[in-house]
């Protein structure tokens, strides 16, 4: 395995990515579509103006999301997650129901039963279940995927 991709290197820059609150609350605001400044900061509690525009740079600037124009005068963008932002968007789920279980609260269920949901990692190349994926080579053909 490559030295500089082992899982502590990648996980290490995911946090240097990803790793702040309002990063993953944007990410989570923007998981039903295309949002607008305005929209992103009322679903954000909390966040001063300036900051919320760090952020959205930063995580356009790693390709988390786009921005387009919408108005030219005055120039105002609308928000939209990109293939890459939608899969780290796919982690929230478990970030919330692990936040949710240390607190106590109730995590995400399913509406048809009732039953606490699980995440669990996959092999897509021979459909194993993986427990742990830090005894796994991360290669062709062996990639991890969220359920």
């Amino acid at each position: 395995m490559n030295e500089s991709r082992t899982p502590d290197a990648s996980l290490q820059e995911a946090a240097e990515i990803a790793g702040d609150r309002w990063v993953l609350l944007a990410l989570g605001a923007l998981r039903d579509g295309a949002r607008r400044f305005g929209d992103l900061g009322a679903d954000m509690p909390g966040i001063a103006p300036n900051i919320l525009i760090d952020r959205l740079r930063r995580m356009e600037r790693h390709g988390l999301i786009t921005s387009s124009p919408y108005s030219q005068r005055p120039r105002r963008y609308v928000y939209d997650l990109t293939e890459s932002g939608r899969e780290l968007a796919t982690v929230l789920p478990a970030l919330a129901g692990w936040a949710a279980r240390r607190a106590g609260r109730e995590p995400l269920t399913h509406a048809a039963c009732g039953t606490p949901l699980q995440v669990q990692l996959w092999c897509p190349s021979c459909l194993t279940i993986v427990e742990s994926p830090a005894h796994h080579e991360h290669g062709p053909g062996a990639e991890l995927r969220w359920l």
